[in-house]
């Protein structure tokens, strides 16, 4: 059962998004598994839960023999054929169970028996993969040479680093904008499935001497930034994108308002507009504490005024001096704070052009 192919290199799996096969029980892997992998369990919840009860009462003997007997006969041969039907669609995959144990050797047994596919299951199982992510983050991060990209809030960073390759999109990666408005109209993924990928994409990305990140704070939404990435971030050097205040407007207006409208409506037409108005004075509600009770009575009248207008008008440009607000009266003295304790860090200033031009003087492709 043991000497069926095994894959040990696991880089060459991230790099080549290979599909895998996670057996699994659903309780488990929505806790975290990895890209292009799919959850085709061998036990359910429920059968997982009573073996390990088997298991720690009786040993593995017994828990084995009661394994067998709760897959078997038609849900046996349901389980193999979706196996199969996956293997057709991706041939060259992987399985994996946990620790590379008992389920994906068991998978990987009735698969050959049945189809006389030997197909490979992961040295070492999700506990292996898991490792590998952590440490390789770890050597990328002490082996790479970052540059942050800062500026005041709608300067445009993200459209700033949609252009260019040798990035680590944090935000991206995190499904969040990275403030209180930050949300999208999806949830964030798991902890561990954000460092999973973020993990990847900083190996697909090794080979550049320098990675441009975005400059966030210790956590982007309900995500945390993982430490390496996070301390040497904070010691790196700091380039600020400028732009004018109107141009600011004009890009929070399409990313909060417009676009974020539109991408509810898109999810769901018949309570998109409620999801949108509930996305607003939600996100709202998350700075009262340090808008102050007066200013925040006058952001939600604004807010209210800007939808109703919506409503009636079907124009947003109530919105503008709701965004204008928010950016000079509550982001911008934030901002300016913060950049008071990194200042010595700033290396160059200037608009998307200038540091585009200046990012390309450093080696950036």
């Amino acid at each position: 059962m043991s000497s069926l192919a095994q894959i040990e290199d696991f880089t060459q799996l991230f790099i080549n998004d290979t599909p895998l096969i996670d057996t699994r029980a659903p309780v488990e892997f929505i806790q975290g598994a990895f890209p292009h992998t799919q959850n085709l369990p061998l036990m359910s919840n429920e059968q997982r839960k009573l073996v390990g009860t088997c298991h720690k009462n009786k040993g593995q003997e017994e828990a084995i023999k009661l394994g067998h007997e709760l897959i078997q006969g038609e849900v046996k041969k349901t389980r193999i054929k979706t196996w199969l039907e996956f293997i057709k669609s991706n041939p060259d995959g992987a399985l994996y169970c946990f620790r590379s144990g008992l389920r994906s050797q068991i998978t990987q047994r009735w698969i050959f028996k049945a189809s006389g596919i030997e197909y490979p299951r992961i040295k070492g199982g999700f506990k292996a993969l898991r490792r590998f992510l952590i440490d390789e983050s770890s050597r990328i991060m002490n082996t790479t040479t970052p540059i942050v990209i800062g500026g005041q809030t709608g300067c445009g960073k993200t459209l700033f680093l949609n252009k260019i390759k040798a990035k680590i999109d944090l935000e991206g990666l995190a499904n969040h904008r990275g403030s209180a408005f930050g949300n999208t109209t999806t949830s964030q993924p798991s902890q561990v499935n954000f460092e999973n990928e973020l993990a990847i994409e900083l190996i697909k990305k090794q080979h550049y001497t320098h990675l441009i990140f975005e400059d966030e704070s210790s956590n982007v939404g309900t995500v945390n930034i993982p430490t390496c990435i996070k301390d040497k971030t904070a010691q790196a050097d700091l380039v600020l994108l400028q732009a004018s205040t109107q141009e600011r407007i004009i890009v929070s207006m399409d990313a909060y308002v417009i676009n974020m409208h539109q991408d509810f409506i898109d999810q769901d037409v018949i309570n998109g507009f409620n999801n949108f108005t509930n996305y607003w004075l939600g996100s709202l509600q998350k700075i009262q504490k340090r808008l102050g009770l007066e200013r925040y009575k006058v952001m939600h009248k604004m807010i209210i005024s800007a939808l109703s207008q919506y409503q009636t008008k079907h124009q947003f440009d109530g919105f503008y001096p709701v965004i204008e607000s928010l950016l000079i009266d509550y982001y911008d003295p934030m901002y300016d704070y913060q950049i008071k304790k990194t200042h010595k860090r700033i290396v160059f200033k200037g608009n998307a052009g200038e540091v585009l031009e200046y990012l390309n003087t450093r080696l950036i492709s």
